[in-house]
């Protein structure tokens, strides 16, 4: 294995044409790391949109790029053999709380298979260090907030957060199993610019410049950790540093670390510690746009929950640094960016 000891130079990230996995292979790229991105350009979204991320990050000299389908072994294994990660940071993923109602399958294709196939790639190579993205979905049930990566996590509500649940105990048992230094990491409502079309900041601003109703669920009552994808994507970069180390004993763990007791294992909210109303989030989108929604008010959806909201102390602890962007101010840098990109 590997050490924490100076700057890891090459970085395998899956999901790079991705909403998330482009800024992280973009913040890379900047700090002078080798990135190979491997993505499957799946139509879930507007395929244009990630070919014009893609095409970006392959303007820089330090990033090459695999299109393929995580749940193609040999292909993956390919590419991990050929490019030799210090570390791989697996962010691709089918995506989704409402479509995993539709289509569930394709989450257990992309999800627990694909992240199967990212898992062996990492044992057999020995990488430094796996880094492999869950939700805050897994909280799913939970009322106890701010969530903390401590507590029990065992009522999902979609299967789209039992997928992620999933990948969490896969990884704790190669991570034990393998001495494969672990970190999964919680994401609380990421929006920012280049975001996907299928969240609700795309489609609000989508449909107030067209003069659309938005859909407002559970008549506006819910509450969201929005998180800014600069802020974690900074996030995830200081993290592939924090590299975990099995413990000696179960009493080396300190209080609020969810340090496995036999892996080198940990999990970690990537949030801004921030519990917003969405209607204040509505309110925040009109004042970019200058135009005022027509809003559609609507009970709650199923598989969706009221709340979510990080305890983002855990990442403070490890890496001296923790979102802070507010919404207010996200909002209105998403905005600028979607009416530059669709010419709006």
């Amino acid at each position: 294995m590997g050490d924490d000891k100076g700057p890891t130079r090459r970085v395998l990230v899956t999901g790079t044409a991705g909403f998330i996995g482009f800024h992280l292979a973009r913040l890379l790229l900047a700090e002078g790391f080798v990135v190979h991105g491997y993505d499957g350009m799946t139509d879930y979204y507007d395929v244009a949109l990630k070919q014009r991320r893609h095409a970006m990050l392959l303007q820089t000299p330090n990033f090459s790029a695999t299109e393929g389908m995580l749940e193609d072994q040999a292909l993956f294994d390919a590419v991990a053999d050929a490019f030799q990660p210090d570390v791989i940071v697996h962010l691709a993923a089918q995506a989704g709380v409402r479509y995993s109602l539709e289509n569930p399958r394709a989450y257990i294709d992309s999800n627990i298979v694909g992240t199967f196939n990212v898992m062996e790639a990492a044992r057999r190579l020995k990488v430094q260090h796996l880094l492999m993205a869950s939700t805050s979905s897994v909280y799913g049930a939970n009322d106890e907030m701010p969530f903390s990566e401590t507590e029990k996590a065992d009522t999902q509500l979609t299967i789209y957060a039992a997928t992620k649940k999933a990948n969490e105990s896969m990884a704790h048992s190669y991570a034990h199993l393998w001495d494969l230094p672990t970190t999964m990491f919680r994401f609380f409502t990421v929006y920012g610019p280049w975001g996907r079309p299928d969240m609700a900041l795309y489609k609000f601003v989508d449909a107030i410049l067209d003069d659309r109703p938005i859909d407002i669920y559970n008549n506006g009552d819910l509450y969201r950790d929005f998180t800014y994808v600069e802020d974690l994507v900074r996030g995830i970069r200081l993290l592939i540093d924090a590299v975990p180390q099995r413990p000696e004993t179960k009493d080396a763990i300190e209080p609020g670390d969810s340090l496995s007791p036999v892996a080198p294992f940990r999990v970690v909210n990537i949030g801004n510690s921030d519990k917003v109303r969405l209607l204040d989030f509505v309110e925040a989108i009109e004042a970019s746009l200058g135009k005022t929604a027509i809003r559609n008010y609507m009970p709650m959806q199923m598989g969706d929950v009221p709340a979510t909201w990080a305890n983002a102390e855990l990442l403070q602890r490890l890496t001296g640094y923790r979102p802070q962007t507010d919404f207010h101010d996200g909002v209105a840098r998403f905005v600028a960016w979607f009416r530059d990109y669709y010419g709006k």
